[in-house]
């Protein structure tokens, strides 16, 4: 394809969540992967500033990443952008089905300037075509992956020659009309091979295909060496990519005006160099740094040059910069001492009183922002599967990035605080019933299956409660509200007093909220909904749906163990949310923790949360 070639279009916050770095887009007429950034046209990014975001990359990636960068801007009539590559490189006529790789000469780039998304290849010298009417080639719909990130065409030539040469034409055929791999056969026009594609998965694929991995990270046009056993992909595979995102709310500064200024425009000011006289400069010339400027002239350059070198020395120098929800957890616990913001609002409004004792606080967030970055991404296992041995972060340039592409969006949430004591006692109650040894022996059957240490990324017993919490919340306000359930997230706060790690602050919290990019946010009708007036009949009636499921028994009395999954009580019925609302992909969850459930009448399990409830 050549330079500059315009094939088609994608929203901003689809290149972080979805089509990012390395991962593949679908067009109506062909397919492309995106490229890394070292080809983005930085220019046409706008930075964003979240100083507390940037010190969490720059704690992952290193110090020389210089800002956060919105994808590309591009103006009207301009054919930059994002940078894509046709991928994969096989293609197959669906006529005459001959397969071969765009660069063997067979198929021909026809681009449409008017309508960009129909630039396609076609196969002129199909022999079963229309005179003049040459058909559309579509990519060969089989990929080579590993868990090292790698991703490579299928080997169509040694998958059915082994290493025997032959020059013979390939050709694939659909035998049957499901698409599965059984009903796609792969067969050479000169020596008269067949090879089914179901023979490339599962344990017959170790005979045909390669056994190592090339390693081939085409985004950045280079190989390394690999020692990973590739598997198949079907070509947009939900395995195939996998963001990997750091996201902060913007919270107020602890310091004062000045310092919360500065915060607000470190995007520029954090690129300068040392001394006043730049800085002095720069807020005379810069319009985006009127509120600086203005300070400044109130308190002079010598105040606003301490507070830009005392955030310097804090983002760099600081030792807990990528523990992103801590800093969250204290502001949101603490919301009577907390100023507004354009960007922050709170409102403590205090728990509904049937609810009084099991959750202690609920505070209304009326804005937020929150700013999420791409560090780069996975394959096969999804980032918080990873652990030890687990795979690899691929990284989104060929060498260390001068800068990531971010995200802001604006909204509304209801964070709601359980009471410590009582999430203590309910852990005990938990552990002891058993149901947390079930639910941790299936965690490990699920991490053992892929490769992964049984014993690394479990979440804790809280966690647990939490997330349920949140999935059967979420369903309920998703009817109430007038958002979709997709478009609610969840954050979780859980972490127990016994953690492992030193220091770490005894967290039990939910914040559910919804975002949109635009400037303005959103409507306040999530939020006007964490009312105790409101809430408490939200929650009960959650917790009444939760007890029973239309897929019980099958679905309380579900016994993780047995089939290796990472969730007791739970399913699409009930407690599944869409991939773009749960943080854990529908992991962790048990309703068993809220209420009593239909098994647990059987089993005499009193380890239910708001048990004493009576609904």
């Amino acid at each position: 394809m050549r330079d500059r070639s315009h094939v088609g279009d994608l929203r901003p916050s689809q290149l972080m969540h979805t089509y990012g770095v390395g991962a593949t887009v679908e067009l109506p007429e062909l397919t492309t992967l995106v490229l890394g950034l070292d080809d983005w046209p930085r220019a046409l990014g706008e930075p964003v500033s979240e100083p507390r975001l940037l010190a969490a990359v720059r704690a992952a990636l290193g110090p020389q990443v210089e800002q956060l960068l919105t994808p590309p801007v591009v103006p009207d009539g301009d054919s930059s952008g994002v940078p894509v590559s046709p991928f994969p490189r096989w293609l197959r006529c669906p006529v005459c089905s001959r397969l071969a790789a765009i660069d063997s000469g067979v198929f021909t780039l026809r681009e449409d300037a008017w309508r960009p998304e129909r630039t396609r290849y076609v196969h002129d010298g199909c022999p079963r075509a229309r005179a003049g009417r040459p058909p559309t080639a579509f990519p060969a719909r089989y990929l080579m992956a590993c868990q090292n990130g790698h991703i490579d065409d299928f080997p169509w030539v040694e998958f059915l020659h082994g290493p025997i040469a032959c020059a013979g034409t390939l050709k694939l055929r659909e035998l049957g009309t499901g698409g599965r791999p059984g009903d796609v056969q792969l067969e050479c026009d000169q020596c008269g091979r067949r090879r089914r594609l179901s023979q490339a998965f599962g344990q017959d694929a170790k005979t045909f295909l390669p056994p190592r991995c090339r390693g081939r990270h085409p985004h950045l046009g280079v190989a390394e060496r690999c020692d990973q056993e590739p598997v198949t992909l079907l070509l947009g595979a939900s395995n195939a990519w996998f963001p990997v995102l750091s996201s902060a709310l913007s919270i107020p500064s602890a310091a004062g005006e000045l310092a919360q200024a500065v915060d607000d425009a470190w995007a520029i000011v954090g690129l300068l160099p040392d001394g006043e006289q730049f800085l002095d400069v720069t807020l005379t010339t810069n319009p985006e740094l009127r509120r600086l400027r203005g300070l400044r002239d109130r308190l002079g350059i010598a105040a606003v040059g301490a507070a830009v070198r005392a955030r310097r020395e804090g983002v760099e120098g600081a030792g807990d910069a990528a523990d992103l929800l801590t800093p969250e957890w204290r502001v949101l616990t603490a919301a009577d001492a907390v100023p507004e913001q354009p960007d922050f609002k709170l409102r403590p409004v205090g728990a509904p009183t049937a609810l009084a004792g099991l959750i202690s606080d609920v505070v209304l967030v009326e804005r937020l922002r929150e700013v999420s970055a791409l560090r780069g991404f996975t394959r096969i296992n999804a980032p918080d599967e990873l652990g030890s041995g687990g795979g690899r972060i691929v990284a989104l340039t060929r060498g260390a990035p001068r800068w990531l592409p971010c995200s802001e969006v604006r909204g509304e949430g209801i964070f709601i605080r359980f009471a410590e004591d009582r999430v203590l006692a309910w852990e005990q109650r938990y552990r002891s019933s058993g149901i947390a040894d079930v639910l941790h022996d299936g965690h490990r059957a699920w991490r053992a299956r892929r490769g992964l240490d049984p014993e690394e990324s479990w979440p804790g017993e809280r966690y647990v409660l939490l997330h349920s919490f949140a999935h059967a919340l979420l369903r309920e306000l998703a009817l109430e509200c007038g958002y979709t359930a997709s478009s609610i997230r969840e954050r979780i706060y859980a972490t127990s007093p016994d953690s492992e790690a030193a220091g770490t602050e005894a967290m039990a919290g939910v914040l559910l909220y919804t975002s949109a990019p635009d400037s303005e946010g959103t409507l306040g009708g999530l939020v006007s909904l964490g009312e105790p007036d409101q809430l408490g009949p939200l929650v009960r009636h959650a917790l009444e749906r939760a007890k029973l499921c239309s897929s019980d028994p099958l679905c309380s009395e579900h016994d993780p163990r047995i089939d290796g999954s990472v969730h007791v009580a739970a399913c699409h019925a009930c407690q599944f949310a869409s991939e773009t609302s749960c943080e854990r992909g529908n992991r962790f969850l048990d309703r068993g923790t809220l209420i009593e459930t239909l098994s647990d009448r059987d089993v005499g399990r009193d380890s239910a949360y708001f048990g004493a409830l009576d609904l």
